[in-house]
């Protein structure tokens, strides 16, 4: 199977995964607000590995709790959808990408001098 077509697939399933999760689906309370942050599909379509971004911190185990244990009505959901013969199995992860880019820039801010402004005649 070529790379470009589960790029395409997962591209797609992180549309429709966003869409279900934006429009509340997924009728679990634990499922706090959740963006999707990037989804990668296994060449043999076989497997998505979707990383989330949690906005509070406390809730991060409870939505993925929530989410795995929808994971059968998700990937039925998304087959039916999308027209997926199989649809891949779904594992979710809380993806730290974002809150390591802010640390890292913090850090950066901290660590350099202020610029100083220059006169322009």
């Amino acid at each position: 199977m070529k790379q470009e077509r589960a790029d395409r697939i997962g591209e797609a399933l992180r549309a429709e995964l966003a869409q279900m999760l934006e429009q509340r689906e997924i009728k679990d309370p634990r499922i706090g607000f959740v963006s999707i942050t990037r989804v990668a599909v296994t060449r043999d379509l076989s497997l998505a590995r979707i990383g989330l971004s949690v906005l509070k911190p406390e809730e991060e185990g409870p939505t993925l709790e929530g989410l795995r244990s929808a994971a059968g009505f998700l990937r039925g959901e998304l087959a039916r959808r999308l027209r997926l013969r199989l649809a891949p199995a779904l594992e979710f992860y809380i993806d730290r990408s974002i809150a390591e880019s802010l640390r890292v820039q913090q850090l950066m801010r901290e660590a350099l001098p202020p610029r100083e402004e220059t006169e322009r005649p």
